[in-house]
C-alpha cells in the first residue's frame, strides 16, 4: 500500500579499490582508503543519530578476510572480458603478496558493523563489481556472480534483496536472474538523457552530469511512487535522483552542490515524492571531516522535513514494501 508521504532513500556503493582499480593507481589512494575505512563507522553513527535508513550495496569480494579466502570464494564461472584491464580477478597476481595493502580490498569487519546497525540494509554491488554491458561476459557468468554474493550475505546473517549495478550498467534482460536469487529491488538511473547507456560514455554526458550537480540541466529529480513500474514477479527498479558529489575545496561549488540537494529534498517532501540520493563511501576519502559535515547538513534537513511534512526515510527494500 503506497503512502502519501515523501520518501528519502539513500543507497551507497561500497566497493573500496574494487570499484576503481581500472581507473586509478592504488599507490595514489592509500591514504584515501584508510580515510574511507575510518569514515564508515562515523557515517553509520550519523545515520543512527538521525534515524536514516540506508542500503549499503557492497561488493562481495569485500567480505573475504584475505586473498586466501578470496581464492576460495570465487565463482566457478567467471566473466571473460575482452578488455583485460577491467578484470578484477587479475588483481591477486599484482597485489596478492602485499599483505599491507589488504585493507584496500577486504573489509569483513565493516560489513559486520553495517549489519549490526538497525535500519541499515546490506545489499549487493555484485560479487566482483561485475560489468554487465562489457564484451566477454554473459548471463551465465552474471548468474554465478550474483549467486555467490547472495550466499555471502547469508553467511553474514542477512538476506540480500537489493542490488546496485556497478557503473550503473543496467541490463533489463538480467533482472529475471536477479529475481531468481531473491533480489527484489535494483537502483535504476535518472531519466535524464545523460544518464542513459552508462556503458557507452561520452564527454558530453560527463559534462552535463557534472554541471547538473550545481545548476538545473535536467528534469526534476524526485518522482511519484506511482510512476515506478510494478510487477510482483520481477525486480522493482527504484530510480536514483542525485549523486552526492565529493566535497570540493572550492567553497562556492560546495555550497551550490549542497543547496541543490537540500532544495530538491524539500520539493520532494512537499510533493510527497521519492528523493533517492547515492554515493560511494570512498567519495569521502579525500576530505573526510568536511564530507561528514556536509552529510550532517543533509540529514538535519531530512529531520526538519520529517517533522514538517512527514517525509520518511526508507532503504531500498523498505521502499519496495511501501509500494504494495
Amino acid at each position: 500500500m503506497q503512502s502519501n508521504k515523501g520518501v528519502f532513500t539513500i543507497s551507497l556503493d561500497f566497493e573500496l579499490y574494487w570499484g576503481i582499480f581500472d581507473k586509478i593507481d592504488l599507490n595514489d589512494r592509500l591514504t584515501y582508503f584508510s580515510n574511507t575505512r575510518a569514515t564508515i563507522p562515523k557515517m553509520l553513527r550519523l545515520f543512527d543519530q538521525y534515524g536514516i535508513h540506508v542500503t549499503w550495496a557492497a561488493v562481495g569480494m569485500l567480505f573475504a578476510e584475505n586473498w586466501e579466502e578470496w581464492e576460495e570464494l570465487k565463482p566457478a564461472y567467471k566473466p571473460e572480458y575482452i578488455n583485460e584491464a577491467i578484470n578484477p580477478y587479475r588483481l591477486k597476481e599484482i597485489y596478492g603478496h602485499k599483505k599491507e595493502l589488504e585493507y584496500c580490498f577486504f573489509a569483513p569487519n565493516l560489513v559486520r558493523e553495517i549489519v549490526s546497525f538497525e535500519n541499515q540494509e546490506l545489499g549487493t554491488h555484485t560479487y566482483s563489481h561485475y560489468f554487465c554491458q562489457e564484451a566477454g561476459q554473459n548471463l551465465n557468468s552474471f548468474e554465478a556472480d550474483i549467486k555467490v554474493a547472495v550466499q555471502l550475505g547469508k553467511q553474514f546473517g542477512t538476506a540480500i534483496t537489493s542490488l546496485v549495478f556497478p557503473r550503473n550498467q543496467i541490463r533489463e534482460d538480467y533482472l529475471q536472474a536477479c529475481y531468481q536469487q531473491g533480489i527484489q529491488s535494483v537502483r535504476s538511473n535518472p531519466s535524464d538523457w545523460f544518464w542513459k547507456d552508462t556503458g557507452n560514455e561520452t564527454l558530453m554526458k560527463k559534462v552535463f552530469r557534472t554541471g547538473d550537480a550545481f545548476l538545473p540541466m535536467g528534469v526534476t529529480k524526485s518522482y511519484n511512487l506511482s510512476s515506478v513500474n510494478l510487477n510482483k514477479n520481477d525486480v522493482v527498479q527504484i530510480p536514483a535522483s542525485r549523486f552526492l558529489r565529493p566535497y570540493s575545496s572550492k567553497n562556492t561549488l560546495n555550497n551550490l552542490r549542497l543547496n541543490r540537494i537540500l532544495n530538491e529534498m524539500e520539493y520532494a517532501a512537499k510533493k510527497n515524492q521519492v528523493y533517492h540520493l547515492w554515493w560511494h563511501p570512498h567519495n569521502f576519502g579525500n576530505y573526510p571531516k568536511q564530507s561528514l559535515e556536509g552529510l550532517e547538513v543533509i540529514l538535519k534537513r531530512y529531520k526538519a522535513l520529517n517533522s514538517k511534512y512527514g517525509m520518511e526515510s526508507l532503504n531500498m527494500t523498505e521502499t519496495v514494501r511501501n509500494l504494495f
